[in-house]
């Protein structure tokens, strides 16, 4: 496949999905949406995690290129949201695979929520958030209007989305918004280490994991009891829990194999 806004590779059974317009600070478009999307599910069915991330160490990502929106007397963000960024944030946020957004540097609008689609993020100290949409009339989407809330409570989602303030990488992890934040000099390496954690990991228990955390909000207790039932009986009778029990028996790191 060759593609024009991004680029992605897949070795050793991590997905690498890159942002790569950073002339504009990754700043997203309508083809960079479709590529995204159509490498997202190519990822999924080949490899064992996915990361996403920006070209550059300035941005992660930028938002929306409002030069590719159209005319600002007639851009159709309901259309744009509905049909280029639904269908891309879902496969992100439902992908069986667990995701990493790799925040390499500022991560505004759009861009934020695009990593908040993501199971984990891990970003360089360097990074900033901004949940910038007022600052041109707009109110936060692509999903920062459930994410947010979700992540740091009522009062933090809406005085982020209400002042448009940058938030450091380390007041983020310190808020619960992200994962953690990592010095400059070793974000590269973090993360890549990260991905190949979970690249050797339980296939199938991560996929449980992410199905019952995401399942929760909407569930009763006893509905939640239920989900974890059924899906510990599936992850009971995977090869890697036989390997899980014997590495622990024996006293030694296992060798899971996703099966």
């Amino acid at each position: 496949m060759t593609w024009t806004a991004i680029t992605a590779t897949t070795a050793d059974g991590i997905a690498v999905i890159t942002l790569n317009r950073p002339q504009v600070m990754n700043a997203l478009t309508s083809v960079l949406r479709r590529e995204m999307l159509e490498a997202v599910r190519e990822a999924q069915a080949t490899a064992r995690v996915l990361v996403i991330t920006g070209a550059g160490d300035r941005a992660f990502c930028s938002g929306q290129d409002l030069t590719d929106a159209g005319h600002i007397d007639a851009v159709d963000f309901t259309r744009i949201l509905a049909e280029e960024y639904e269908p891309l944030l879902t496969a992100i946020a439902e992908s069986p695979i667990p995701t990493i957004a790799a925040v390499n540097g500022a991560a505004a609008g759009a861009g934020a929520n695009l990593a908040l689609a993501c199971d984990v993020v891990i970003a360089a100290e360097r990074a900033v958030f901004i949940q910038a949409f007022t600052r041109i009339g707009l109110m936060p989407d692509a999903g920062g209007t459930w994410w947010l809330p979700r992540q740091v409570g009522l009062a933090r989602a809406l005085g982020q989305a209400l002042f448009a303030e940058p938030v450091s990488a380390v007041r983020a992890a310190g808020q619960g918004l992200i994962w953690e934040a990592v010095p400059d000099a070793d974000f590269d390496a973090h993360w890549r280490r990260r991905a190949a954690q979970l690249a050797n990991g339980p296939t199938t228990a991560y996929r449980a994991v992410k199905q019952a955390m995401r399942a929760s909000s909407r569930h009763t207790l006893a509905e939640q009891l239920a989900l974890e039932a059924r899906l510990q009986g599936e992850c009971g009778r995977t090869a890697d829990f036989r390997e899980g029990v014997a590495a622990f028996l024996g006293k030694r790191p296992a060798r899971f194999t996703g099966e």
